[in-house]
């Protein structure tokens, strides 16, 4: 076993984490009276939970507040570094404390790193009691978490902490006498660099701290934080749920026309660290897929953007971006191709290969000629308008579906009358002649 690290030298995070749960910060709807989570630790019976919350809200606390709120062992084991041999490990000593008449409480940090084979390991520990187990994630559950562990544990939601909550840390660091006087206007702007994250907020009060102590300062500026801090202000983690939620905001504002919205998003995005180059391919899909020909320019302008930035890079490049993003959004709005698209995909995929009809089939030979490939087929510039009335163009005996059906939106109202046009002329073409009274 391991040392324990003196007070002195641990991590300021770890100093103050809370050790009862009435000290925990943040998080009351779970842990508020008569809460969920509070009552679980009331019952005095444990179960199994997935703790699921963006870093440094508590997950790891309130895992232990629930060991010793139970007088139960706790085995913490972290996905990213560990592997069978640690669960191995962790099941000894389970049973050993079972045997003593000892629960155990088995925490693994970061379940979604563990492959499916791993995560199955401890499915007959949990069910047989020998253990509860409690897993603390960052992603979904509902896409990183096997199906079997998800139905045999509880799932709570965790919250990023808000502005009043990291303003109380920050009051319990100075109490301790982590750093000399703060300004307000610095606190804020330490609050709004944390974003809800209680361990980062910790980390960069520890390095203030540290930073204050040698240049021997008696009150930490704003000045001085910006001098400190630098550009270490990237606020979100780029692989994660906030990175996904985000581009759906995004998305959702440009479809939904609001320019400033949409500039939000993308800025907030920008902001923390996503890939202006993933950006761009996601405007080019917005303008397809939302846009479409109500608006063809739209996507010639999400195509010069993405040229733009590859050419000036940033931060230059990023206001071509903008620009992008606020046309989008005030742009004509038709997903009219997008669903003709996917309807014409779920007709094939359902429906068999059927034979081009000869008369559309090429024949650039002289025995496709005399097979009658390309015979009767009509050159739609050699008729009026440039357009074969009553020609077929479908598979023989296959009824036409109306995959594309234009809006009454920007362009596509030009579309959808031209369309009405030449179908009114398709009927005329294939109708019987008018009977004459002879």
């Amino acid at each position: 076993m391991k040392p324990d690290i003196a007070p002195a030298h641990q991590p300021l995070a770890e100093r103050l984490r809370p050790q009862r749960l009435a000290d925990v910060i943040g998080q009351q709807h779970l842990l508020g009276e008569g809460m969920a989570l509070r009552l679980a630790f009331e019952s005095g019976r444990p179960h199994s939970c997935i703790l699921w919350g963006p870093p440094g809200v508590g997950k790891t606390t309130i895992a232990r507040l629930m060991a010793n709120a139970f007088d139960a062992q706790f085995i913490a084991i972290s996905a990213v570094l560990g592997g069978v041999k640690d669960i191995r490990d962790a099941v000894e000593q389970a049973q050993v404390a079972l045997g003593q008449g000892r629960r155990t409480i088995l925490f693994v940090d970061e379940v979604h790193r563990f492959n499916k084979s791993q995560q199955d390991a401890f499915l007959s520990h949990v069910e047989s009691g020998l253990f509860t187990f409690i897993g603390a994630t960052t992603e979904n559950p509902s896409f990183e978490v096997n199906s079997a562990l998800l139905s045999r544990a509880v799932v709570y939601v965790l919250q990023p902490l808000a502005e009043n909550d990291l303003k109380k840390i920050v009051a319990v660091a100075l109490a301790e006498s982590v750093l000399p006087a703060i300004e307000s206007i610095a606190i804020d702007r330490l609050v709004a660099y944390a974003d809800g994250d209680a361990r980062r907020l910790l980390n960069t009060l520890e390095t203030l701290a540290m930073a204050a102590q040698q240049e021997q300062l008696e009150q930490v500026t704003d000045a001085w934080l910006v001098q400190v801090l630098g550009e270490r202000m990237r606020r979100y983690d780029k692989g994660g749920d906030q990175f996904y939620d985000s581009i759906s905001a995004l998305h959702k504002s440009v479809r939904g026309s609001d320019p400033d919205a949409a500039l939000y998003w993308l800025v907030r995005m920008l902001d923390g660290g996503a890939d202006p180059r993933y950006m761009t391919r996601r405007l080019i899909r917005m303008a397809n897929e939302d846009i479409g020909l109500a608006d063809p320019r739209a996507l010639r302008l999400a195509l010069d953007a993405a040229e733009v930035y590859e050419r000036l890079g940033s931060p230059e490049g990023e206001l071509a971006l903008a620009q992008c993003v606020v046309y989008l959004a005030v742009a004509a709005k038709s997903n009219a191709v997008y669903r003709a698209f996917n309807a014409a995909r779920a007709l094939v995929k359902k429906d068999g290969t059927r034979p081009v009809p000869m008369h559309l089939r090429n024949a650039p030979t002289k025995l496709m000629q005399s097979l009658d490939y390309g015979k009767g087929y009509r050159y739609a510039h050699d008729e009026e308008g440039g357009f074969a009335a009553g020609e077929r163009y479908w598979p023989d005996g296959m009824a036409a579906p109306d995959f594309y059906q234009p809006v009454e939106r920007g362009l596509e109202i030009r579309i959808a009358e031209k369309m009405r046009q030449l179908k009114a002329r398709n009927a005329a073409a294939v109708s019987p002649p008018p009977e004459t009274n002879r």
